[in-house]
């Protein structure tokens, strides 16, 4: 921090007072994680002074060499991390990443189906003020009211009579698995193209703590943070083929009559469709956490999410708080504020758990009553705190402390009492042991 702190005092504090936060309180926003110091190191590297339009050995500019070394590492290891035939790591984020899949496979209106965003989905699974929404049609699938589950067989009568050219499957706000290979079966059956968005669950599917969807899926899509536990950037993976190429793309042909691949449309709509060069120095980061997810420890790690989330859920319904789904089977728990009569007050639970120590989004429920700027529902993960080594036993204390600010969320002395418990608890798991970044 030396350099910065001279040359810029007030970001050197804000980094500072960030860090503090991130210490002292516990991370539950499940889209969250810590990354390494090696990852840090990555992304501060040199690698940002790069421009790198193309891909390896295909560049737009020189001095290209060790990008090249860099960027082929990263597409190997995460083609064996995931099994992809495959990889365009080169997205900028996760929504850059799906509009890229869009627009290699659809045609401005084409139907497409997504969950929808209050059962679990994303913005880019079709919502109305998003891209997806707005340039192409969306149909929607939901969860069940009286079970907050998914139907696959509604969802395979709805695809049939629908007949959309693609179909997401994925999730944001669902705590249940998905069924990759259900969906798949569905995908042929209509002749839709399949895109798995793992974005939240990536780090499980990697970890083995939950199924992948290769090797059924046409095309993956993912973010590298979140429970893969590495830079904020994506990634999408697809098979070498099109299997769909004689119905939607017969036209598209190389120089020599033969049909394109699959994963020629994906990185010609990465680059140049929507992409100009390419963050070298978060492409480095990528590699480094692609390569610890190939370690062993890992998958110890993905496990633990899983056990985490199932612990919080089992306290949080033992201290009388109602969970969508009554559990979770991944990283997430989703409350439901309206047996506490507080319909439409996330934003005031969000806030007071804030002010404990406990740091989580308000978010909606399946079939929200109220407003997307103040709904229904707490969202909580286990990745970072998981990172961080914490437990069972842990997310015991958690749990409890939550239930007591939700019973109590205007209550200054409840708040008080478990932020100094969440004290207590994270001074034992320090973030980045030895790092001197507070000086």
């Amino acid at each position: 921090m030396n350099d910065i702190n001279s040359s810029d005092p007030e970001i050197a504090e804000a980094i500072r007072n960030e860090l503090k936060r991130e210490e002292e309180g516990v991370e539950l926003i499940p889209s969250e994680n810590n990354v390494s110091k090696a990852v840090l190191q990555a992304m501060g590297s040199v690698f940002t002074n790069k421009y790198s339009e193309g891909y390896p050995k295909k560049r737009y500019y020189g001095g290209q060499e060790f990008v090249d070394v860099m960027e082929e590492i990263a597409i190997e290891r995460a083609g064996k991390l995931f099994g992809a035939e495959h990889v365009n790591v080169q997205p900028y984020s996760g929504s850059p990443a799906n509009q890229a899949v869009f627009f290699a496979l659809l045609n401005v209106g084409d139907k497409f189906m997504g969950l929808n965003l209050t059962s679990g989905g994303h913005l880019t699974h079709g919502s109305p003020v998003n891209f997806s929404g707005k340039i192409y049609k969306c149909v929607s699938y939901d969860v069940e009211k009286e079970t907050e589950l998914l139907d696959m067989d509604k969802i395979k009568k709805q695809a049939i009579s629908e007949k959309p050219k693609m179909i997401i499957s994925g999730l944001t706000a669902y705590p249940r698995k998905i069924e990759f290979k259900a969906f798949q079966e569905i995908c042929e059956e209509v002749d839709a193209y399949h895109m798995a968005d793992i974005s939240h669950i990536a780090g499980l599917v990697a970890g083995g703590a939950h199924e992948s969807p290769f090797p059924f899926t046409d095309i993956i899509t993912t973010t590298t943070h979140k429970s893969l536990r590495g830079p904020r950037g994506a990634i999408i993976m697809c098979k070498e083929e099109d299997r769909l190429h004689d119905k939607y793309h017969p036209e598209l042909k190389m120089k020599d009559g033969s049909a394109k691949k699959l994963s020629q449309l994906i990185d010609s709509a990465v680059f140049p469709g929507l992409q100009g060069g390419p963050h070298d120095h978060v492409n480095a980061a990528k590699a480094v956490a692609f390569g610890e997810a190939l370690e062993p420890s890992f998958k110890e790690y993905a496990n633990q999410i899983v056990k985490n989330a199932k612990a919080m859920a089992d306290s949080l319904m033992e201290e009388g708080i109602k969970l969508v789904t009554n559990g979770t089977d991944n990283h997430l728990i989703l409350i439901d504020l309206r047996p506490s009569r507080l319909t439409g007050q996330g934003k005031l639970v969000q806030n007071a758990l804030d002010e404990a120590g406990i740091t989580t989004n308000k978010n909606t429920v399946p079939y929200e009553p109220a407003s997307p700027f103040n709904p229904s529902g707490i969202r909580l993960g286990t990745p970072a705190i998981t990172t961080r080594g914490m437990k069972e036993s842990e997310m015991k204390v958690i749990a409890q402390g939550i239930a007591k600010v939700i019973k109590a969320p205007e209550d200054k002395a409840v708040i008080e009492k478990v932020h100094s418990d969440i004290l207590e608890l994270t001074k034992q798991f320090p973030l980045y042991p030895g790092m001197e970044i507070l000086k």
